[in-house]
């Protein structure tokens, strides 16, 4: 059969039915978003759409699009207002692919710097907007030189086995010589963290085609290759560095969950006494992890970092 020339333009210009719609670019520590205000839910973006936006060379380019959408107007984020009316905002993410996403640190913090862009929230240093996402409602406070977000509990995907063995999979990525153990951590998504013995290492690696993780969680997962500092803490502060292959997109500048992971990991293997604070290098600048008790109890990951505003422009 063949195709109707109507079906054929369609297909040729899969962003048709968002033209005239304002966007902005931003980011941070490198890892890059399309942003689009959507208070009242008017341009639900298909996955099609997102991956071209995305596109680095046909589109705007990209790691992600983050939709802001008023959360009465998503299922999601009605759900989510039942427990915290005062998430207003709903931070709407998917991958360069196109695929739907449950988190995103770098991006929820790029996401209220949106929002202040735009003129849809007021914030000063020291407040905290709450925020929803497919991972829960995230509170993000502003700071000078960026902003803190609470990412939540961390915990181990596979928790007897990370006790008992500090470990529970086999990466096999471009560039190393064996595969190597792992360890799978939950940010509200999926990460598997793979510990290097130096920068050289890290360098090696081509992170081009997806690592293989043996076993892959069900929904697959993000991939952190991590090297510790020497010394790996100073006054009180763990340093580590770290690459990162994103689920749906592919080798990014940063990662903020990924950081958070990474560092669960690492304190998890340096043992007894290893800090609750770090810093996290990775190719597109330095994020900072803290590990803190919640109100309720149990311990929370705060991440921070920067978050930038760089473009503005309207699909044709």
């Amino acid at each position: 059969m063949t195709a109707a020339p109507d079906s054929l333009a369609r297909a040729a210009r899969p962003l048709a039915g968002l033209a005239g719609l304002p966007f902005a670019k931003g980011h941070g520590t490198g890892n890059d978003f399309v942003l689009v205000a959507d208070p009242d839910g008017l341009h639900d973006v298909s996955a099609g759409q997102a991956a071209a936006l995305c596109d680095r060379h046909l589109g705007i380019g990209g790691d992600g699009l983050i939709r802001a959408v008023r959360s009465e107007h998503l299922p999601e984020g009605r759900e989510i207002l039942g427990e915290e009316p005062e998430a207003v905002w709903f931070m709407d993410y998917r991958n360069a692919d196109g695929s739907v996403s449950e988190m995103c640190g770098n991006g929820v913090r790029v996401f209220v710097a949106f929002l202040l862009d735009q003129g849809l929230v007021e914030l000063e240093p020291g407040e905290v907007l709450p925020v929803g996402t497919r991972a829960g409602v995230k509170r993000v406070e502003r700071r000078d030189g960026g902003f803190a977000v609470d990412m939540g509990p961390w915990e181990f995907i596979h928790p007897a086995q990370a006790e008992a063995d500090a470990g529970d999979s086999l990466v096999t990525a471009d560039g190393l010589d064996v595969s190597r153990p792992a360890l799978s951590v939950s940010m509200g998504n999926p990460h598997t963290v793979v510990a290097l013995a130096e920068d050289a290492e890290l360098d090696r690696l081509r992170l081009f085609a997806a690592p293989k993780v043996e076993p892959v969680p069900p929904h697959g997962t993000n991939v952190e290759f991590v090297v510790p500092a020497e010394p790996l803490v100073r006054e009180g502060i763990g340093s580590i560095a770290m690459r990162v292959h994103e689920r749906g997109v592919g080798e990014t500048q940063s990662c903020g969950t990924g950081a958070c992971a990474a560092a669960v990991a690492i304190r998890h293997w340096a043992g007894a006494g290893a800090p609750n604070r770090w810093d996290v290098r990775v190719p597109g600048g330095m994020v900072q992890i803290a590990f803190v008790t919640a109100s309720e109890g149990g311990e929370h990951v705060e991440l921070s970092g920067p978050a930038v505003i760089v473009a503005h422009g309207t699909l044709g």
